[in-house]
């Protein structure tokens, strides 16, 4: 970095790089929070004060993360944490990075509850880094939270997350495999499985396919491989009256709709993102399910 570099002139050659290696949609926002990381300084400073010297340590910091940047790296990834529901959240490469179109989950679990004060059950099935079970938990103060994970590595990620955010009082994390081998009964049963088409997986931009894992996304050849082994559990497993909500990849809510049908869930209904995609299949158990 020249001597006597700016906050300016190092987000213009840094937006420029990464805008010629076309590697980010926002380029100059990556730049921001790579720059804000390692200077210390808020975004909205960094915005304000273009003409602010950069220290040559800084400079080089900021270099080092750039370049994982051109490698196709997520911010996320490299911060180590991402924004969900106006939470911060641990992230890495053995979770799924908390997505904004997941947000239509907990919107729609929280609009279906008509007391936000009562003692509900809930329970996450591939919880990954926790984000669904503990946004919704911080939003529901009574409620207590069981999330489910094959991963290892997942669960300490969302053990941790639960701490960060004063959870863990009240969210309890254990290994397993969709609901096989769980027990009780849940007020509220949540899931964004794997639904990606196992071979629409190499297709996908590198840093999804280089950053998250596997496991989160090859839901087996038509994408609805997890959602046969978890349904019938959930149908199992869920309170009288209870309701589930289950994220869905674009074009598969209706087949999804139907297995939840099937497994004997009323009310079955589809939520759209932002974008109006059919993104969550929801249903309650308004009928005893054997």
């Amino acid at each position: 970095m020249p001597e006597g570099s700016t906050i300016g002139a190092l987000l213009a050659v840094a937006t420029a790089r990464m805008k010629q290696a076309d590697v980010a949609e926002t380029p100059r926002l990556d730049a921001i929070l790579l720059l804000a990381h390692v200077s210390g300084l808020t975004a909205d400073r960094i915005r304000i004060a273009p003409e602010a010297p950069v220290t040559p340590n800084v400079g080089a910091a900021f270099e080092m993360l750039l370049k994982r940047r051109l490698a196709r790296e997520p911010v996320s990834k490299i911060l180590g944490v991402r924004e969900f529901w106006s939470l911060e959240f641990r992230t890495g490469r053995d979770v799924l990075d908390p997505r904004p179109d997941s947000e239509t989950l907990v919107a729609g679990v929280l609009a279906a509850i008509p007391d936000r004060k009562a003692a509900l059950r809930l329970v996450d099935f591939g919880t990954g880094s926790g984000c669904l079970l503990l946004s919704l938990l911080h939003e529901l103060p009574n409620a207590t939270g069981l999330g489910i994970d094959i991963s290892p590595p997942a669960l300490a990620i969302a053990q941790d997350n639960a701490a960060r955010l004063g959870l863990s009082a009240r969210a309890t994390f254990r290994r397993g495999d969709w609901g096989q081998d769980s027990d009780g009964s849940f007020d509220i049963l949540i899931s964004n499985p794997p639904y990606i088409e196992t071979g629409v997986v190499p297709q996908l931009e590198p840093e999804v396919t280089q950053y998250d894992p596997l496991l989160a996304l090859d839901g087996g050849p038509d994408g609805l491989q997890a959602y046969r082994k978890l349904i019938p559990d959930l149908a199992r497993l869920a309170a009288q009256n209870a309701f589930a909500a289950l994220e869905v990849g674009m074009g598969q809510d209706v087949a999804v709709g139907q297995l939840m049908a099937t497994a004997g869930f009323a009310s079955v209904a589809v939520l759209p993102d932002l974008g109006g995609i059919g993104r969550v299949v929801t249903g309650r158990k308004s009928v005893q399910i054997p």
